[in-house]
């Protein structure tokens, strides 16, 4: 039959790829579209369905089969075939289609694996005439119990080979299937089924295992088995080596009897739940030690009940946040035990949260805000509606997790915990991402976020988790990104991939829950610039200085001039208020930074009365120009013209409503804009162009209006006596504007290009901070009303 995959094939008779078969460098490159079929020797075999050890079939990595085989009614289906490498049973995946043929056997489409050396496996296949319930080792070892405690036994050292029974004193047993506590079942990492046991009509399925460590109840992930319900009810299980030691299989608490009757090994303390009640000592509330912070992670560790009230638990959250804050001023010059109650904090933290789920038919979601502390919990039942994937909010990341599928495979029902600790980076310090580059400053983006599967036997991801994290910190395109979990004592990226980021925000993608962050490494010279050196600080703090004596010196020379000035001198002289004001403000910033940027409302006020004074320099620049446009034209009546057009008022109220409202608009756009790192504008959402933007309108106005007033002044040479005093004036005037003009817009053009120069910094540095004193010597120094006044004065005051 033309089309069918079981009659058209292609063999694979290939030995080496049994899973027997020592390590080679076969290199699968298969090219799709071509069905093949699987031999060993001219035995029918098939491909695993659970992990196989890198360095077997004939190649490094192994591709196996994860999940079953189809029936022959299913006709061809996809799977994804797994790469496994090291302790990660998934390190790579692809996917194949697959098809089970009416003569006993399978035909698969391989595809390209992608990587070398890597091979698909191939294993024996079980004949109808094996059945591992009746061809099975009984495994009666009393220390696998999760009653045991203490033992360091390591079923990695087991020679695993086909399946087992699991049995307790001589009574038939089974594989937990929730989480099991630390030190239990004879060994350090007790490890349980993720998922639950099998009915006898599913046959053979594949189940990944489980271990406990800290906080998380699936910390390690070993490889996965087989399992089979038998009819006599009890289960045989297909162990295979752990991925690390020490670590065992646990035997369940619960005994099985021949008609399905249960009996719990060990006896509860209780058969109802007794709300704990957790305290916090008289002495612990007066004087805070690292002894009353344990004191209180005991009690909550402690605690036996499933679930308690949203009361309690908040009440408890608090607690715990409080104890975080006082082990923080405690223990902040101990990094390492800052780490240990770091730990401890997220634990706790987890654990009561997993009381705030309860069982549920269809979906429920709660919110809880707290100082310190955000978190979401959404659980769905069996009868829960939900088409689209949920996505959960805290403290501004976002987090897109299937839950749809997660639940399926737990029989319906699934709870996922999200939580955003505000605090948690001054235990868990960016610092403790350890790189290849150590040379790097390294900085926190983000909040640090937990995501949890609380009660949820089959935690296993069905495809990866994505958060979309806002950044708390302006970032460095010179910097690296890396999205990061926090792996006991450090941060690693193992699992987590940046997806996209801009400047506000990141997407990272995760194939596993834990705790996350968001850093950024950049190197110090790009982070620190010319402003972390002390010379060029001191320099800088001189040169502002200079600029303020001269334009006080203006200011003062204005003053005393201001009857014997043919012009309208008002644009010069607010010029000169708004550079003089935002110059000191400047200045006293960025000398008490240190205890200004931690105020962040002070910070933010501060930087938009900068923005508000330069932009309003520049407003009183055009004005000016606008003021000459308007003598030139009217050669004859200077100064009448402008005080008919404008007044000093009008004036006034044009320089400085002007800035106010683009400061105001701004403020309505992007309420956080205003206070970065140095208490200026943020450039976060390109919201520096708030600045640039108005600058580079304002000097093209100019630009425009110094063209027309050159035109203008050439027609009116032309029909006037060159000598003529007022062509005289309006030509120096001309000159100085031109000059001015060049001053104030020259150095902000210029700090376009200072990125990572130091020369260009220290040219932008002096031309800046030297306004002050370029605008005394072109109108004062060099204005030949101001020399005959101060001739004038000195000669009055000797007689005075």
């Amino acid at each position: 039959v033309t089309g069918d995959p079981c009659f058209s094939y292609t063999t694979l008779d290939q030995p080496w790829r049994a899973t027997n078969g020592s390590q080679m460098w076969n290199c699968d490159n298969f090219s799709g579209n071509i069905w093949y079929r699987l031999l060993y020797n001219g035995m029918n075999i098939r491909m695993p369905e659970s992990c196989i050890n890198y360095y077997s079939c004939g190649t490094s990595a192994t591709f196996w089969l994860n999940g079953p085989h189809p029936q022959i009614s299913d006709g061809i289906i996809t799977r994804q075939a797994c790469g496994s490498w090291i302790s990660n049973c998934c390190t790579w995946s692809v996917s194949i289609r697959l098809k089970a043929c009416p003569e006993n056997y399978y035909v698969y489409e391989f595809v390209n694996t992608n990587i070398c050396t890597a091979a698909y496996c191939a294993v024996v296949v079980n004949t109808p005439s094996y059945d591992p319930c009746s061809n099975y080792i009984s495994l009666d070892q009393s220390w696998r119990g999760t009653n045991e405690t203490g033992g360091s036994n390591c079923d990695r050292s087991t020679n695993w080979n086909g399946w087992y029974r699991l049995l307790y004193n001589g009574m038939s047993t089974q594989m937990p299937e929730s989480c099991i506590n630390v030190s239990r079942c004879g060994t350090n990492v007790p490890l349980w089924l993720s998922g639950s046991h099998p009915q006898i009509s599913d046959g053979i399925v594949t189940r990944w295992i489980c271990g406990n460590f800290g906080s998380d109840c699936c910390h390690y992930r070993s490889f996965p088995i087989r399992v089979k319900a038998c009819k006599e009810n009890y289960y045989v299980y297909e162990f295979v080596k752990t991925s690390f030691c020490t670590a065992a299989y646990c035997a369940g608490i619960l005994i099985i009897y021949g008609a399905g009757l249960t009996l719990l090994l060990l006896m509860c303390n209780s058969l109802t739940e007794v709300p704990p009640n957790i305290t916090m000592s008289e002495g612990c509330q007066a004087n805070f030690t690292s002894q009353c912070g344990a004191d209180l992670f005991n009690q909550i560790e402690n605690i036996t009940a499933q679930v308690l009230p949203q009361a309690d638990v908040e009440k408890y959250l608090g607690m715990v946040l409080n104890t975080q804050e006082q082990l923080f001023k405690v223990e902040t010059a101990n990094p390492e035990k800052l780490v240990s109650y770091g730990n401890a904090v997220l634990n706790k933290t987890e654990k009561l949260v997993s009381t705030l789920v309860k069982p549920t038919e269809t979906n429920y979601n709660l919110s809880i805000s707290l100082k310190g502390l955000e978190l979401q919990v959404f659980a769905v039942g069996p009868k829960a509606s939900m088409k689209e994937i949920p996505q959960l909010s805290v403290n501004s990341t976002q987090m897109e997790i299937d839950l749809i599928q997660i639940s399926e495979n737990n029989k319906g029902s699934a709870a996922v915990a999200f939580m955003s600790y505000s605090n948690m980076d001054n235990m868990l310090k960016p610092s403790f991402f350890n790189t290849t580059d150590n040379d790097t400053v390294k900085t926190m983006m983000s909040t640090v976020v937990s995501a949890t599967l609380p009660k949820t036997n089959n935690t296993r991801l069905t495809k990866p988790v994505n958060f979309t994290m806002k950044h708390i910190e302006e970032t460095d395109p010179n910097g690296t990104l890396s999205c990061v979990y926090w792996k006991k004592t450090e941060w690693v990226v193992d699992g987590c991939y940046l997806v996209q980021t801009n400047s506000s925000h990141t997407v990272c993608s995760c194939v596993h829950l834990s705790t996350f962050a968001l850093i950024m490494q950049t190197k110090p010279s790009a982070e620190t610039g010319f402003q972390s050196d002390p010379h060029l600080d001191l320099l800088s703090t001189v040169l502002v200085a200079v600029g303020l004596v001269f334009l006080s010196l203006t200011l003062l020379t204005f003053a005393i001039c201001r009857r014997h000035l043919r012009m309208n001198n008002t644009p010069r002289i607010n010029l000169c208020i708004s550079l003089l004001l935002a110059h000191l403000i400047f200045l006293l910033t960025q000398n008490y930074i240190n205890y200004i940027q931690p105020l962040e409302m002070i910070c933010a006020v501060l930087a938009g009365v900068l923005h508000f004074f330069f932009l309003s320099a520049f407003v009183w620049m055009l004005i000016e120009a606008v003021l000459l446009f308007i003598s030139v034209k009217n050669l004859t009546k200077i100064r009448s013209k402008q005080k008919e057009v404008l007044g000093w008022k009008c004036l006034i109220i044009i320089g400085y409503v002007i800035p106010l409202v683009v400061v105001g608009v701004s403020v309505g756009l992007f309420p956080g804009g205003y206070g970065s790192k140095q208490c200026w504008i943020k450039m976060e959402r390109d919201f520096i162009w708030s600045f640039v933007c108005p600058v580079c309108v304002i000097l093209a106005v100019n630009v425009i209006i110094f063209i027309g007033i050159i035109l203008t002044l050439r027609s009116a040479l032309a029909g006037l006596n060159s000598d003529h005093s007022h062509i005289k004036q309006t030509k120096i005037l001309v000159f100085k504007i031109l000059v001015q003009s060049a001053i104030l817009g020259c150095p902000w053009i210029l700090g376009f290009f200072t990125d990572r120069s130091p020369v260009l910094e220290m040219v932008f540095l002096f031309l800046n901070s030297q306004q002050g004193t370029f605008i005394f010597l072109v109108y004062c120094v060099l204005n030949q009303e101001v020399s005959h006044t101060t001739v004038l004065v000195s000669l009055i005051l000797p007689n005075i």
